[in-house]
């Protein structure tokens, strides 16, 4: 058996703390040295027939434990998640806070929901942007002309510059908060990304900043500001989409895989749908705002 506690935290945080008894403990350790039991290997024995007795001495105790915790925890966690109406949007952070033998164990899971979002007058403000732009594009005396043929490039540079606006104006009118921890986890994540790139070619992480004029902080800074932004833009659009109910139908989908020559890269496309709907649903969503 297993007590929780929920607590909220800022930023769409929750921090739920277990106390798991030590019967419990011992009754999943049995089990779980069972699990290990049908397949370990022993000289003199064949896979999984080593009688517990002797399999006792030579499993080490620290990877019995760490099977009970792959047992134990996601259901804890699953159970916990449906009883209190937790949504998560990303894995949680598990930390064993006390897990001494023959004692309670207590676990610390923080979990990132889906954040809150309130949408301001948006649509006013693209409506503003655009019609600025439109205000520039006129012709008035005494004005270049020599310009008026835009290259693609020009036109798509002019287009990028004003779908940048566009989602400003809209992050401007949101008042949205990341959780802590989805930065955290993506920071790890670049930065894991970021290291091996560098040895690849042969630099130390100081050699590195070094030739980007960053220190540590600058970096970290850097890489923060984007991932809240890039979560903001995540969120808010999803949200827009909602409420303006833009969806995605299966004739969309089908004319993006009707797109794709090679069959077998069109058959893996097909078994990633759910992915490519969400692509489709956010661009959807930004010539929305676009036409706004």
């Amino acid at each position: 058996m297993y007590t929780h506690t929920l607590k909220k935290l800022p930023k769409n945080t929750s921090e739920i703390l277990v106390n798991v008894d030590k019967d419990t403990i011992q009754k999943e350790y049995k089990i779980s040295f069972a699990k290990l039991l049908q397949n370990f290997e022993m000289q003199g024995f064949r896979k999984g027939k080593v009688p517990a007795s002797i399999a006792e001495k030579h499993l080490k105790k620290e990877t019995v434990y760490e099977e009970l915790i792959r047992r134990i925890i996601p259901k804890i966690y699953d159970e916990i998640s449906k009883k209190e109406d937790i949504k998560p949007v990303i894995q949680p952070k598990i930390e064993l806070e006390k897990a001494n033998e023959s004692e309670d164990w207590q676990i610390k899971i923080t979990v990132a929901s889906k954040p809150t979002i309130t949408l301001g007058d948006y649509k006013e403000s693209i409506k503003k942007i655009k019609s600025d732009q439109k205000k520039d594009q006129i012709w008035t005396p005494g004005k270049d002309t020599t310009k008026s043929e835009e290259s693609e490039k020009d036109k798509s540079k002019k287009q990028q510059e004003l779908m940048n606006q566009v989602l400003s104006a809209v992050l401007k009118e949101t008042t949205i908060e990341i959780s802590d921890l989805i930065i955290e986890e993506e920071l790890n994540q670049r930065l894991a990304n970021l290291l091996t790139e560098i040895q690849k070619i042969g630099l130390t992480v100081d050699s590195y900043l070094k030739s980007k004029n960053m220190t540590k902080d600058d970096l970290n800074k850097r890489y923060k500001d984007e991932i809240e932004q890039t979560y903001k833009l995540e969120f808010v659009l999803a949200d827009i989409a909602d409420k303006e109910n833009i969806k995605v139908e299966n004739s969309d989908l089908e004319k993006l895989f009707a797109g794709i020559s090679d069959p077998k890269e069109r058959e893996a496309a097909r078994t990633n749908s759910y992915f490519y709907a969400s692509v489709l649903r956010k661009q959807k969503t930004l010539d929305y705002l676009l036409a706004l």
